[in-house]
C-alpha cells in the first residue's frame, strides 16, 4: 500500500503520530493498536477500507515516530491523545477499532465522547474473561530486567500459534520487538491494573454511561468456553456481540484483513 507520511501533533508535550487515508466520510474509521505496536499493524487492512471510508491511524505516545522515553500513562491518557488528534482534524462521528489491550483505551474514549459521536465500536482479540493465573504471572515477569525478553518471547509464541504467516512473524520479530523494556514493563503493569480494577473487559463495557453496539472479533483463544462466556454476556447485554474469525494468530488485521474490513464496513454503515 502507498503510505502517506506520518504527521505529528503535540499533545501536552507528547508527540502523537497519525496518518490519514481515503476521502472524508461519516463516520471516520479510527484504528488503534495495542501496546508495543504501531500503525503498521493495519497495513494489510487499510487498502480494504479506503475506497469508501476515511481512515485515521493513531500511534500511542512513545509508540510513533518519536520513541523517546515518556512519563507513565494509561487508558485515560491514550483516550485524551486520540481525542486531541481527531479534534484537530475536525472529525466528528467516528468508529473506533482497537486491537488487544488497546481496548481499554477504546472504551474510555467512547465513554468520554458519548454515543452521539461514537455510536458503536469494534474491539479485536481482547481477552474477555478474567486474567488466568498464568497470564498474571506473565505480566508480573515483565519487571525482571534479565528475564523479560524470554517472557515476551513466550507470549509471541502463543500469539503466533505455529503460523508461517510472514506478516505476523515480521510484526513480532521486528515491529513489536523494537520496543524496549520500559514500554513493555509499563504495558504489562497497566494491563494488570485494568484486570485488577474491572475483572475483565465485560464489566468495563457494562459500566459505560451509554450502551451502544460493541462487537468483539477474535481468533484466540480457541477454547469453546471462551466463546460461551461471551454468548452468555450477550444474553444479558444484547448490545454486545462477538465473532470468531478462526484465523491462525492473535493478529486478525494481519492474517484475516478482508474479514475484519467486512465487519468494519458493516458497522460503519449500520448494517
Amino acid at each position: 500500500m502507498t503510505t502517506p507520511l506520518l504527521k505529528t501533533l503535540d499533545v501536552d508535550g507528547n508527540a502523537i503520530s497519525y496518518d490519514e487515508h481515503g476521502e472524508r466520510t461519516d463516520p471516520t474509521v479510527v484504528l488503534l493498536t495495542g501496546w508495543c505496536q504501531d500503525h503498521r499493524l493495519f497495513d494489510p487492512l487499510v487498502p480494504h477500507l479506503t475506497a469508501d471510508h476515511h481512515v485515521v491511524r493513531i500511534d500511542w505516545r512513545g509508540h510513533g515516530a518519536d520513541r523517546r522515553p515518556v512519563a507513565d500513562f494509561g487508558p485515560a491518557e491514550q483516550a485524551s491523545d486520540a481525542i486531541a488528534v481527531l479534534d484537530s482534524l475536525g472529525v466528528d462521528r467516528f468508529l473506533p477499532v482497537s486491537t488487544s489491550h488497546g481496548g481499554w483505551a477504546n472504551i474510555e474514549l467512547a465513554d468520554r465522547v458519548g454515543a452521539t459521536r461514537v455510536p458503536s465500536l469494534i474491539v479485536i482479540d481482547w481477552i474477555m474473561t478474567p486474567a488466568s493465573p498464568e497470564f498474571v504471572a506473565s505480566l508480573k515477569a515483565s519487571g525482571d530486567p534479565d528475564g523479560w525478553r524470554q517472557d515476551r518471547q513466550d507470549l509471541f509464541d502463543i500469539w503466533l500459534n505455529d503460523s508461517s504467516n510472514e506478516l505476523v512473524r515480521n510484526h513480532l520479530d521486528n515491529e513489536m520487538a523494537a520496543f524496549d523494556h520500559e514500554m513493555w514493563d509499563r504495558s504489562c503493569r497497566v494491563i494488570a491494573e485494568a484486570y485488577e480494577t474491572w475483572g475483565s473487559p465485560l464489566p468495563r463495557m457494562a459500566a459505560m454511561r451509554e450502551n451502544r453496539p460493541i462487537k468483539h472479533l477474535f481468533s484466540q483463544p480457541t477454547d469453546p468456553s471462551y466463546e460461551a462466556a461471551q454468548a452468555h454476556f450477550h444474553e444479558e447485554h444484547p448490545w454486545f456481540s462477538h465473532r470468531n474469525l478462526r484465523g491462525e494468530t492473535h493478529f486478525p488485521t494481519l492474517d484475516s484483513p478482508q474479514l475484519v474490513a467486512d465487519e468494519i464496513r458493516a458497522r460503519a454503515t449500520g448494517r
